[in-house]
């Protein structure tokens, strides 16, 4: 992918691998299982990931139905010993991403980003409550950044912010957290899950980590949290 002169497209691209991997880690519905079955899901993937330059996603063979769809879940991303899941998919759960904070200040910085570009709070009927730090809520808010960008270029405005702020959020938390989340996941015996998730588990990561990279060729490196820590006061350097 040209750097310097990213289209729409490609944004919108990147945006749908966000959307769409945040569909597929979220807790399984029937109509998710129905797109892994049909292929759909996999041809879309292939379709975003071609535009972005990216190997194709692979044909894969999806759960037989809606129940072992949800026990493979379960069983690796809720179940586990001692109350505890097999492989977290809340950053709290591991202590190396917290780097020294505590989980109150961890979530906290990791609200300030929502809260600055208008991401609300899960209700009682929808999403992840009260779990910012949930990987499915920051895939979720990677695809908002995308959908922005893709707003300032069709319009000709500012693409500056929502580039920084993904870039930033990649850097500090997204990497960060599927890393640790593939890490776990290929340390923990096989649970059964979708062939199709475990093979988003393992190349989410390395995928995110280029989004990453070619971010920073366009508006620079991220800075390191002792110039400006992604708290309020650093919500001016998305602006």
């Amino acid at each position: 992918m040209n750097t310097q002169s990213v289209t729409a497209d490609q944004v919108q691209a990147r945006g749908t691998v966000f959307r769409l991997a945040a569909a597929m880690l979220d807790y399984p519905l029937a109509e998710t299982q129905q797109a892994l079955r049909e292929g759909r899901m996999a041809q879309v993937l292939s379709q975003a990931m071609a535009i972005q330059g990216e190997p194709a996603w692979p044909a894969l063979p999806a759960s037989s139905d809606l129940q072992a769809l949800e026990v493979g879940y379960m069983a690796t991303f809720v179940h586990g010993r001692r109350g505890r899941p097999h492989v977290p998919l809340v950053a709290s759960a591991y202590e190396q991403l917290l780097a020294g904070d505590t989980p109150g200040r961890y979530l906290l910085n990791v609200q300030a980003f929502y809260r600055h570009f208008g991401l609300k709070a899960a209700t009682d009927d929808e999403g992840h409550i009260d779990e910012p730090d949930h990987l499915v809520t920051m895939l979720e808010f990677c695809a908002l950044l995308c959908h922005l960008e893709q707003q300032a270029l069709e319009s000709g405005g500012d693409v500056g912010s929502p580039r920084r702020a993904l870039r930033d959020f990649l850097t500090r938390y997204l990497v960060p957290m599927a890393s640790a989340v593939r890490e776990r996941f290929n340390r923990e015996a096989d649970q059964g899950l979708d062939a199709n998730l475990a093979c988003l588990v393992q190349r989410l990561p390395d995928w995110a980590a280029r989004q990453c990279e070619l971010l920073e060729h366009q508006v620079g490196p991220c800075p390191q949290p002792g110039q400006r820590a992604a708290t309020g006061n650093s919500e001016g350097m998305w602006e």
